[in-house]
């Protein structure tokens, strides 16, 4: 049929397990759960620890209420899917979902970098540490990592309006994504594959390069202490901010070789994917830094 201006979308079943589709979705609702109290958690023992109240634990804090986001954005949609049979996907609804998860994917990989930096000053410069990384410029930070989320991001969906949709409805995921979306039009996408491109190598690409170089000096810094015991706990500051990074950019990484290298894949493949780069940056920064920090460790017992 010829294509229509609006056309709504086929979200992905679990191949081969359809009929056991809802028991599959105990574990995803249940991580969801884990995510919401874990963060959840985080923010309010933030707020109610005055200790806490410095520019590390309000980028904590960032990271939290991002998470939380991208989660609510994907999971309850995915639930209702495996529930209750909901598998198509509005345009309106699909596009603003993949708006969602790209912007709050951004938002977070500028917050991951805003962190490396706070610990570089705190390690390499920490007599200028509260002059440069006041309150103030926290929030201010915050404030740029969401505008520029949506500035680099927002174009996305506006390439994608005037596309024609006129073969196969089904996507890959269970939710929205650029990638997926763009695949099924059926006239030119260079342009949304150019841009595409091009805001996921100066957002997410040169955070990644700018953290690594954070990292570099720091480890420089350590280097240059004179005891080992000192250096471990110099370096140990930055174990939970290192752990929340590769839990960003590993499955982010993972997700992006499956679309790229496995277009004739397994489906499941995709799916299993698409879930962990939601799901597990959400469920695991809190444990990692619950662990890692004995004031949210004592607020919460």
């Amino acid at each position: 049929n010829s294509s229509d201006l609006s056309p709504s979308f086929i979200l992905a079943s679990i191949p081969g397990l359809e009929a056991v589709q809802s028991w599959m979705a105990i574990p995803l609702c249940s991580a969801y759960i884990l995510a919401v109290v874990g963060n959840c958690a985080v923010l309010l023992v933030v707020r109610a620890e005055p200790s806490l109240h410095s520019p590390m634990y309000f980028f904590l804090c960032m990271l939290a209420a991002i998470d939380l986001a991208l989660a609510t954005a994907t999971v309850p949609r995915i639930l209702s899917f495996y529930w209750f049979g909901s598998r198509e996907i509005g345009f309106g609804a699909c596009l603003l979902q993949m708006f969602l998860i790209h912007t709050l994917s951004a938002v977070e990989s500028t917050v991951l970098l805003a962190m490396a930096v706070d610990r570089y000053v705190a390690i390499c410069h920490p007599l200028r540490h509260a002059a440069v990384l006041t309150n103030a410029a926290t929030a201010k930070i915050g404030l740029l990592a969401m505008a520029r989320g949506v500035l680099f991001f927002l174009p996305l969906p506006l390439l994608l309006l005037p596309l024609p949709f006129c073969g196969s409805r089904v996507l890959s995921h269970s939710f929205c994504l650029h990638q997926d979306v763009m695949n099924l039009a059926c006239a030119s996408t260079t342009p949304s594959v150019v841009y595409g491109l091009t805001a996921i190598l100066l957002v997410m690409g040169l955070d990644a390069v700018l953290i690594c170089l954070s990292y570099i000096l720091i480890l420089k810094a350590v280097l240059r202490l004179a005891a080992w015991r000192e250096r471990l706990k110099v370096f140990s500051t930055c174990v939970a901010h290192i752990c929340a990074v590769l839990a960003f950019y590993v499955p982010l990484i993972g997700l992006s070789v499956v679309h790229r290298f496995g277009k004739d894949g397994a489906p499941l493949v995709h799916i299993i994917m698409g879930n962990i780069y939601i799901l597990v940056p959400a469920v695991l920064n809190p444990i990692i830094y619950g662990v890692r920090t004995k004031q949210i460790q004592r607020r919460i017992l």
